[in-house]
């Protein structure tokens, strides 16, 4: 009766025209957010700033949008349904959009500008159009036939594409189109990248324009030595065995080449890769002069990285640089080639943290350009003019990101200038001179706006201030948000831990609140941030739970003797560091000790089971969502990374790292739930987990959706799951609330 009394207490001191969430609404139009804007884009004459923006009747509808510099107004440039009313996409798009997590969106999800900044290049649907800014509504159908990763080459004369595993050209002057490979299909693919570097190398294409357009790199792929999975995806009304060449730890990867062909087509060149073809290629780029391709390629234990130079008219080689780790080495894109001297700029994580260098073309350090207890996340610009880099970091506080600039001749290395002010987190989109970029800023109690900036940080104008006023779609709701706290402690070797917390509704510290503890806890991932953020958390708060966030040793944009811990063992220093993290919380008087619930999806599904597993005596329940159970059905490039060897290989580390060997402790309840689609974490994780359950004769909750991949993105599927795990905690860690 107390916790209702308070409940009314609460609602008849707030507003009138306060609300709480609800998860009809966070699942509803509009966006609670506001209108967001995506891809943002200067355009190369810095007349406008293009965007993607959700409808008003479906966020998730994309159109696209322009800013106009001079009149400093808005307007509507390509409507999606007007192109294409009813989309019907591929399956190979559809894995596409699944590899890029964008599988929740329709319409226009990506565009790009002609050199002159006259023209768009918009994919919509398999078909692409080009869009005269002068006269969007004439947009033009230049090639359809389920095409993939177009482009408009760099001075504009030629459209790319992938259509059928080959690669396309055609000349926009004559309109004739030219196919430059031929010989893709079944297992080997031109131009496109691989599952794993799709997935795991952040690569989103395979093939790279010369800068004048005389030459075409690409990458080509055979992927029969990979294992054919036969995959079944359960659907609600029939059952699809797919075939899925999907390289688990330990099985061969792609065999892959690296080729020059011609825009005039021709005979490609091959590019020797070596003698040994168990390797990575992770990325390429061509100099500024178009003289050298310039090709990265990583050993298949990742503990090595060369950049080699290749001669384009000769196709002698030379390594410029090499990168080793005694664990492994990140793959970066902040190579960058200087135009005013021949030079470039690279990040490497060797001193322990991500920082600059300036190398000459033949690989000789020339100076550091940033240095410190601090890093850099990555390269936003290079302004020669002004002498000037400009990077994205958290120097000034862990879970921010702001925007600095660093003198490029490494004057004051350890001195970036901070260019964006407000704390919290800056997204930067700059023009290609520099002259301005784009400010997309949130914190926790703010929804983003976007601004356009000089480079010294200065107000140019908002393209979407997105005050939180009457007739905001969060205004109802404005009154009801809670703040959150962030703050740090120690994990069991020393190093800092940085965690968050919202504390409940009506928070009265004499009373004992339980928990909903979100985790994440992956390699490489930043569960805290100061940023607009998760609105389930807001709701859970808004519920009466204390909401948790920490990240844990191995967590992204740390130092490395804090990511390299996890290294050789997943989960049990990450667990460690959660249960420092339950410790502390349960020392709170204002929390319930009995009543702490974790929740996590994909990693911190896995997180969830070994959480369980190591301290059900501390954890009332948990929800685990999609998650990873033995590291030998997970992916080659990620799993052989951070397990540091293959199943083969170490066995004892994959039995070590995985759930099965540590699930006889896992005692609370457990709620899990995966897509039956999965082509990510495959569904077999849960199968043979629910083996292993089932021997043991433990009880635990099952959901498992029809059809649905690794995000579960359908709207009524996200409105059902998050549901599903309100009802779940409500269940074991409120149901004797008077």
């Amino acid at each position: 009766m107390r916790f209702m009394l308070c409940l009314l207490a609460a609602l008849s001191s707030a507003p009138a025209t306060a609300e709480r969430l609800t998860l009809d609404r966070i699942h509803a139009d509009p966006a609670l957010a506001g209108p967001a804007m995506r891809n943002l884009l200067v355009s190369p004459d810095g007349a406008r700033v293009t965007f993607l923006r959700g409808r008003s009747d479906n966020q998730f509808q994309l159109d696209l949008w322009e800013y106009n510099m001079k009149d400093k107004t808005s307007r509507l440039l390509v409507d999606s349904k007007k192109l294409v009313p009813n989309e019907v996409l591929s399956p190979e798009e559809q894995a596409r959009r699944e590899r890029a997590r964008t599988a929740s969106f329709t319409g226009i999800l990506g565009y790009s500008w002609s050199p002159d900044g006259k023209q768009l290049l918009v994919p919509i649907a398999g078909d692409l159009y080009l869009v005269d800014v002068a006269k969007p509504d004439a947009a033009r159908k230049v090639a359809s036939g389920n095409v993939a990763d177009p482009k408009i080459s760099p001075r504009g004369h030629y459209l790319s594409f992938l259509r059928k595993q080959n690669l396309f050209v055609i000349d926009l002057k004559t309109g004739t189109e030219k196919q430059l490979t031929n010989d893709g299909g079944g297992t080997v693919f031109n131009g496109e990248a691989e599952f794993v570097a799709q997935e795991e190398m952040g690569q989103r294409t395979g093939y790279y324009w010369a800068p004048d357009e005389s030459a075409i790199a690409y990458k080509r792929y055979d992927e029969a030595p990979v294992p054919v999975v036969k995959r079944t995806e359960i659907f609600a009304d029939h059952t699809t065995v797919v075939d899925q060449r999907y390289p688990a730890a330990g099985d061969p990867n792609v065999l892959v080449d690296l080729l020059i062909v011609p825009t005039a087509g021709g005979t490609p060149r091959k590019v020797e890769l070596g003698a040994n073809r168990d390797i990575y290629l992770v990325r390429a780029d061509w100099s500024s002069d178009s003289k050298q391709l310039l090709y990265q390629v990583q050993t298949r234990d990742q503990k090595k990285l060369d950049l080699i130079a290749v001669d384009a008219a000769s196709l002698a080689q030379r390594t410029v640089l090499s990168e080793t780790s005694p664990t492994y080495v990140m793959i970066h894109d902040d190579l960058r080639f200087l135009k005013k001297r021949a030079a470039f700029l690279w990040s490497s994580e060797r001193s322990g943290r991500n920082h600059l260098y300036l190398y000459d073309l033949n690989g000789k350090l020339l100076h550091t350009v940033s240095r410190g207890e601090w890093g850099i996340d990555n390269v936003l610009a290079v302004d020669e003019e002004a002498g000037r880099v400009y990077v994205a970091s958290n120097r000034d506080a862990v879970v921010d990101k702001q925007t600095y600039w660093l003198p490029l001749d490494g004057s004051s290395a350890d001195k970036p200038v901070r260019v964006t002010k407000a704390d919290g987190w800056h997204d930067s989109a700059f023009a290609r001179n520099g002259a301005v970029f784009v400010d997309t800023w949130s914190d926790p109690s703010t929804p983003p706006q976007v601004a356009i900036r000089k480079p010294d940080g200065t107000l140019v104008d908002y393209l979407l201030e997105n005050k939180v006023a009457p007739g905001h779609p969060y205004a109802p709701y404005l009154p009801e948000h809670i703040k959150t706290e962030y703050g740090t402690m120690a994990a069991n070797d020393g190093q800092t831990l940085h965690y968050s917390i919202i504390k409940p509704a009506g928070f009265d510290a004499a009373k004992r609140y339980p928990v909903y503890l979100s985790t994440y806890g992956g390699p490489h991932a930043q569960h805290v941030q100061r940023k607009w953020g998760n609105l389930f958390d807001q709701y859970m708060a808004q519920q009466g739970y204390v909401v948790f966030r920490l990240d844990n040793r191995g967590s992204f944009r740390r130092e490395r003797k804090f990511t390299d811990a996890t290294y050789l063992s997943l989960g049990k220093r990450e667990v460690e560091d959660q249960v420092t993290g339950i410790d502390w919380l349960a020392k709170q008087q204002f929390v319930d000790p009995k009543k702490i619930g974790v929740f996590g999806w994909s990693y911190g599904g896995f997180m969830s089971l070994r959480l369980l597993s190591a301290a059900s005596n501390k954890i009332a329940a948990g929800v685990s969502v999609a998650p990873v159970t033995d590291w030998a059905l997970y992916d080659t490039h990620y799993t052989e990374r951070y397990v540091g060897a293959t199943p083969q290989g170490n066995p004892q580390a994959y039995k070590d790292s995985g759930v099965f060997a540590h699930i006889d402790g896992l005692k609370s309840p457990l709620l899990l739930v995966h897509g039956m689609a999965d082509d990510n974490v495959l569904f077999t994780n849960t199968t043979r987990l629910i083996e292993q359950l089932v021997n043991r004769n433990v009880q635990f909750d099952l959901m498992t959706y029809p059809g649905a991949k690794h995000g579960i993105s359908s709207r009524a599927g996200q409105r059902h799951v998050y549901g599903l795990i309100d009802s779940f905690f409500r269940k074991h860690l409120k149901s004797d609330d008077k």
